[in-house]
């Protein structure tokens, strides 16, 4: 650590020292030294320990709590607008078998394209507007930068409790996704993707699967919730689970 500001407090204190008052000349020179030496110490002591505070380094606590706030006011708009989507839009995709609009709604914006790149903003605010209501670019990777603010120096429990139910999420929408390309025949289910072997799943079995990850990712979504909200700093608003 560095004392280099002690200096001038240094020259303030000598000043003190040097400036015994009129009343006080007749005392010999000696008791004058002693006392002065002793109140100098001591205004020297106050003065530097003021100052050792006032430079000392925020508390790593500290520095995480803003960090979290920022972050808080930044991504949780993201995953609000992302459970309210979840709760009413995707639901009713869902009900109706809707699988054009099931593509869109999981779907990430396009790649970057030379287009884009001749705009002023590079594309990044019609492509933005492209994500799905409940895509990975639109919310999931808000949740996932949110979990990390709760992390400093190493990653925390709650970090990771929060990231698991993100990793399901993604499971989630991605099941969806592929799905409804499934549906729409833009993609194949070789593979035995979806636990149907190499045929080709019905409407029907596609929709059953749907379902079941609607269900799925309800589940993740609230569970992801009740790790955020626990313990979250009074100063913060609690985020709302799906209704």
């Amino acid at each position: 650590m560095k004392f280099s500001y002690l200096y001038p407090l240094f020259l303030c204190g000598v000043a003190a020292f040097n400036s015994p008052s009129a009343s006080n000349q007749h005392v010999t020179g000696n008791k004058i030294a002693e006392e002065s030496r002793s109140e100098f110490m001591s205004k020297i002591g106050l003065i530097a320990g003021a100052s050792v505070l006032a430079n000392f380094p925020m508390p790593a606590e500290a520095r995480g709590r803003a960090t979290l706030e920022g972050s808080y006011e930044r991504y949780t708009p993201r995953i609000v607008t992302g459970g309210q989507f979840f709760a009413t839009d995707l639901r009713k995709l869902i009900e109706k078998n809707d699988w054009a609009g099931l593509k869109a709604a999981t779907s990430d914006p396009p790649k970057k394209s030379k287009a884009d790149r001749a705009k002023i903003d590079g594309g990044i605010a019609e492509r933005a507007s492209q994500a799905g209501g409940f895509s990975d670019a639109r919310v999931l990777v808000a949740a996932d930068l949110l979990a990390g603010s709760f992390s400093d120096n190493s990653i925390t429990s709650k970090t990771k409790k929060m990231q698991e139910q993100v990793v399901a999420l993604r499971e989630v929408v991605s099941g969806i996704n592929q799905a409804a390309l499934v549906a729409l025949g833009e993609e194949s289910a070789g593979g035995g993707v979806f636990g149907f072997g190499g045929k080709k799943p019905s409407q029907a079995e596609l929709a059953q699967t749907i379902r079941a990850l609607y269900a799925k990712g309800g589940t993740a979504y609230n569970q992801y919730i009740f790790d955020a909200n626990d313990e979250l700093p009074l100063s913060l608003k609690k985020l709302p689970y799906l209704k």
